[in-house]
């Protein structure tokens, strides 16, 4: 390997790769527990505590967190029983209609399914998995450049991130994604430093495949990395642009193979593709999945966002989104400090030449913070806090590669100064996210700003202080900079999560409806239709504002998310037992949570008593679906408690056109369907009751035998009403 950075003497900021002793091939074992020749000895153990660490902490308590989205499980269960299933990203085994994204991201949850059966740790252990990767990722991005300290700092801030220790035990494609994402900014990087054209081409390969996890959400950060590889690069300007296009080959095979076969397969003889209108996967992509999210204009969607300073249903836009009540305790503690580290970074290295893989590591990682941090500040449509771990692998390199930088360093007066105004940033921003939870540790807020301030001030002096000293001042400044950050993660990892839009971190740490969490306090906001906010409660028994329902916290069909009284998981198809409240969207009884109650609803699934799932098991193997619910939550549930095909009419929302009544129709008169499960989804859509599946809905409501089973109603397919 080769560096192309100039000795430090030449081009200031400029880190020189070592090359590995040589020598006679070492036994894997003692590679794996040794590393790098070159390295401390400690470094590669520390690294492998590092990664047990974080596996055991996204370990914990997993279970309770049941089938988590029951959206996302139900297809991983049809995929884990029927591969045509599988490959479409079905949501039941019957093939109806597809989740709203392409299905790499349940491909490996449902092959684990396959071996371990149905259960919430076969669907959920691969997202810690990946998370651990991701960790193991970064670190190595950082260390090639940097010091192992670097690396592991960046390591750790990642493992710590609340977001981050979400998402990556929560069935949601965004663990994959943001694997892939910083696998692609790592290929990068190992690309610039010697100029080969593999490195360049498997990034193209990783971002490919990331699109298949999330559509365009994945192409957010390759402006960032074509633009630094263009000017950067150690080869010759022609042959750059030959790679780029290289890569730009590779990604389109590796993310459009799966579309074109999609789009080229006849339409009747796969499922229809959910969150379109017209059955098209690029539909889906670039509306709904696209410049929908942007503009706020998805077709078939709830409703969209505020313009650039305005509210709206997913909270409010702006500069200062990342930072603000909906989401500043998710992703921000340390986002502060990582904005000074770069600039700290890029004014470090402004000295070096062209192609100086330290500067471009700096560009690479912190382009993509840029980038996707100003596109999810200002998008109008959907947006939920989760989607904030995507920054997190961006943040935590930034981070690490500055204070490795700034440390290396710290003997020039302005490293030392800046090295510390990155923490009291830290300690600053740490004691008002805290500060926003006041019930929640009070006294923690104090030690962060108190502990941050001392060791800043210690830091400024560091380059005259002892090694020893120095070091345990850094130490102190570190536990200060990430005591908030990680209260917030091992409350998250304490808690069960089920629901479709679910966040980290305490009671009341992501209040929704705006910058001051709106009116009402914790949980309260801007409502629904000119339903009220409703709060929730965890662990911790406190009053809401997780933010797991619609903003303001609360939702028309109930609050979605954990249990009100302990926080399992409220779904009734949970593996672990957990009873749900039963919410539902209109069409049922008010809740205790003062929203409007029902057998399902649209961001949460629905309890499904034992008798229902008796009365659905009789006789299952004579149709293909033993039962159609509008909207896909409420199907799910009932899919996974009996594990037996249900079909999802509308899709997500019940608001996709398919089945037609003319389909459905069919599937009756040819005895595909057996039940009709009352209640669920939007059915007519925002628009009024003219959709779809309110069309269905009356026709099976006047023609078919009602059933009540318990606190549920069937409508019996194979039998008239009249009969």
């Amino acid at each position: 390997m080769t560096t192309h950075d100039a000795p430090p003497t030449t081009a200031p900021g400029a880190t020189t790769v070592r090359e590995p002793a040589a020598g006679p091939p070492q036994p894997f074992v003692r590679r794996l527990w040794r590393g790098r020749p070159e390295d401390p000895r400690w470094a590669r153990p520390a690294l492998l505590v590092l990664l047990a660490a974080t596996l055991l902490l996204y370990l914990y308590g997993l279970g309770a967190s049941g089938y988590a989205n029951s959206f996302y499980s139900a297809a991983v269960q049809a995929g884990s029983t029927s591969w045509k299933a599988f490959f479409f990203g079905s949501l039941d085994a019957g093939n109806a209609i597809t989740v709203d994204k392409p299905p790499a991201a349940l491909w490996p949850m449902a092959l684990s399914v396959r071996l371990f059966g149905l259960n919430s740790w076969a669907i959920l252990a691969p997202e810690v998995l990946m998370g651990v990767a991701t960790v193991a990722v970064v670190y190595a991005a950082v260390r090639r450049r940097f010091s192992p300290v670097a690396g592991l700092v960046a390591g750790t801030v990642l493992a710590l991130t609340p977001v981050a220790a979400l998402m990556f035990r929560f069935n949601n494609p965004d663990a994959l994604l943001a694997l892939l994402m910083s696998a692609a900014c790592y290929l990068v990087v190992r690309a610039l430093e010697d100029g080969r054209t593999k490195w360049l081409v498997w990034a193209g390969t990783a971002v490919g495949s990331a699109f298949l996890a999330k559509t365009l959400q994945a192409f957010l950060i390759l402006p960032a990395l074509a633009v630094v590889y263009a000017v950067c690069a150690p080869v010759p300007l022609r042959k750059r642009f030959a790679q780029l296009a290289a890569a730009t080959l590779a990604l389109v095979v590796s993310g459009g193979w799966w579309v074109a076969v999609v789009e080229l397969w006849p339409a009747s003889s796969r499922p229809y593709i959910g969150g379109s209108q017209h059955n098209s996967f690029l539909e889906l992509t670039f509306g709904y999945n696209g410049l929908g999210r942007l503009n706020g204009e998805e077709t078939g969607s709830v409703g969209g966002g505020g313009g650039a300073r305005g509210g709206g249903m997913w909270g409010e836009t702006g500069w200062d989104r990342m930072f603000d009540s909906e989401i500043g305790g998710q992703i921000s503690w340390l986002l502060p400090t990582a904005l000074i580290l770069l600039a700290a970074g890029l004014v470090a290295t402004r000295g070096a030449r062209r192609t100086s893989v330290t500067r471009a590591s700096f560009l690479v990682w912190g382009g993509s913070l840029l980038t996707t941090m100003v596109v999810f500040s200002y998008m109008a449509g959907i947006f939920h806090q989760y989607y904030t771990v995507a920054l997190a692998p961006y943040l935590a390199a930034v981070t690490g590669m500055g204070a490795g930088l700034l440390w290396e360093r710290r003997r020039e007066g302005w490293a030392a100064v800046t090295l510390a105004a990155s923490l009291v940033a830290a300690a600053a921003w740490g004691y008002v996210l805290l500060h926003r939870t006041p019930d929640y540790l009070p006294w923690l807020r104090w030690l962060v700003l108190v502990g941050g301030l001392v060791a800043a001030l210690g830091l400024v002096f560091a380059g005259r202080l002892t090694r020893r000293l120095a070091l345990a001042t850094a130490a102190v400044g570190l536990v200060a900079a990430l005591a908030g950050p990680a209260a917030y993660t091992l409350s998250t990892v304490r808690q069960g999560h089920t629901g479709s839009i679910v966040t980290a971190g305490p009671a009341g740490a992501s209040m929704m409806g705006g910058r001051g969490g709106g009116p009402g306090g914790p949980g309260g906001g801007r409502t629904w239709e000119g339903m009220p906010g409703q709060g929730q409660q965890n662990q911790q028994g406190g009053p809401g504002g997780q933010g797991n329902g619609f903003p303001g916290g609360g939702f028309p069909g109930g609050t979605p998310g954990r249990n009100q009284q302990n926080g399992t998981p409220q779904n009734g198809t949970q593996p672990n037992g957990a009873q749900p409240n039963g919410n539902g969207f209109p069409g049922g009884g008010r809740t205790r949570e003062g929203g409007m109650g029902g057998v399902g609803g649209l961001l949460n699934g629905a309890s499904v008593p034992a008798e229902a799932r008796k009365l659905l098991e009789q006789d299952a193997g004579d149709y293909t679906w033993v039962a159609a619910s509008i909207g896909s939550q409420n199907a799910a549930s009932y899919q996974l408690a009996t594990g037996e095909a249900v079909m999802a009419i509308g899709g997500f929302n019940g608001t996709d056109p398919s089945p037609t009544l003319a389909q459905f129709k069919k599937y009756v008169e040819d005895g595909r369907i057996h039940y009709f499960i009352a209640g669920g989804g939007m059915g007519g859509g925002m628009g009024g009751g003219n959709g779809t599946a309110s069309r269905i809905s009356s026709w099976v409501q006047s023609t078919f035998t009602k059933v009540t089973v318990g606190s549920a109603t069937f409508y019996d397919l194979t039998r008239k009403a009249d009969d």
